[in-house]
């Protein structure tokens, strides 16, 4: 924990002469980032989720998929998400990803630092934010 507030801390300092409010827009998009359309809103009262996650190097995560749209940035690192077919996206610090609805596919560190990933779901309450493949072995 102690990374990300020294990360955070760094970033404040160097905008801390900073006199007016300013935003950037990471994401806007209707489609994930192998290009597919998402779907629409489910009909019924949403639950939104956000969720930390940490991965030391070398770390995967196991084959699943979500019902559920999500998206996330990347605090710190390079996570690379593969699907079931091979195709590969590496998303980098500071970078916006959208994942895929109903597409298998898992995520791994490749790289020498911890990644940092912030994801956000848009669920509804019981509803799981992934459901696994366990009968898919990682390599």
């Amino acid at each position: 924990m102690q990374i990300i507030r020294n990360q955070y801390n760094t970033m404040a300092q160097k905008h801390e002469n900073d006199t007016e409010v300013r935003t950037t827009e990471l994401l806007r998009t209707s489609q994930s980032w192998d290009g597919a359309e998402l779907p629409d809103y489910p009909a019924g009262r949403p639950e939104l989720v956000a969720i930390r996650y940490h991965f030391p190097p070398g770390q995967k995560l196991d084959w699943h998929h979500h019902d559920v749209m999500n998206f996330g940035v990347v605090q710190q690192g390079e996570l690379t998400i593969i699907t079931v077919d091979g195709e590969e996206k590496t998303v980098r610090e500071g970078e916006a990803v959208v994942e895929m609805v109903g597409t298998v596919h898992h995520g791994e560190n490749r790289g020498k630092v911890p990644v940092v990933l912030d994801m956000y779901y848009l669920s509804q309450k019981g509803r799981p934010l992934s459901v696994p493949h366990p009968e898919i072995p990682l390599d």
